[in-house]
């Protein structure tokens, strides 16, 4: 009976050692992807000593101007929160635009703000130049939750 305490209470040590991903502890890199079209992946790799939790979808601001963030595609909520040991990476899809979206403007910068487990922003923005010079975004664009693969990202 007493092992089995000792590896709750280790195991309650390793949980407590587990700190938040926000932009101080990763490195944020968005990219444009062949497919499907109008969609790049944002990939976030844990760079910290401590593993991290990537808590559902990043907080992403298309331009300088945006107003409100990307909503997120709800269907891409994984089975449970993603934890990155250290050089471990999660990626989220984020669609562009579709053809039935509304008006839109080409954007030079990606505004990404990690969260927190209750949703709430953690720690500072980081902001990304987008490939090309530029990417059309519109009314239509959304990002996926973290994902622990390209693929899966992108199926959204």
């Amino acid at each position: 009976m007493q092992a089995a305490g000792q590896t709750a209470s280790a195991a309650t040590k390793d949980a407590s050692s587990v700190v938040t991903c926000t932009t101080a502890n990763t490195a944020l890199t968005v990219t444009e992807v062949s497919r499907p079209i109008n969609h790049l992946l944002l990939k976030a790799t844990n760079t910290g000593t401590k593993p991290c939790y990537a808590y559902s979808a990043p907080y992403l601001r298309a331009g300088a101007d945006a107003q409100a963030p990307l909503p997120w595609v709800r269907e891409s909520t994984p089975q449970a929160v993603l934890t990155l040991e250290p050089g471990q990476s999660a990626y989220a899809g984020i669609a562009t635009y579709t053809p039935d979206g509304e008006g839109g403007a080409t954007e030079t910068t990606l505004g990404v703000f990690f969260v927190d487990k209750k949703a709430g922003a953690a720690g500072k923005e980081k902001t990304l130049k987008l490939p090309n010079g530029g990417v059309f975004f519109n009314s239509a664009a959304a990002v996926t939750y973290w994902q622990d693969n390209p693929a899966d990202a992108l199926v959204w």
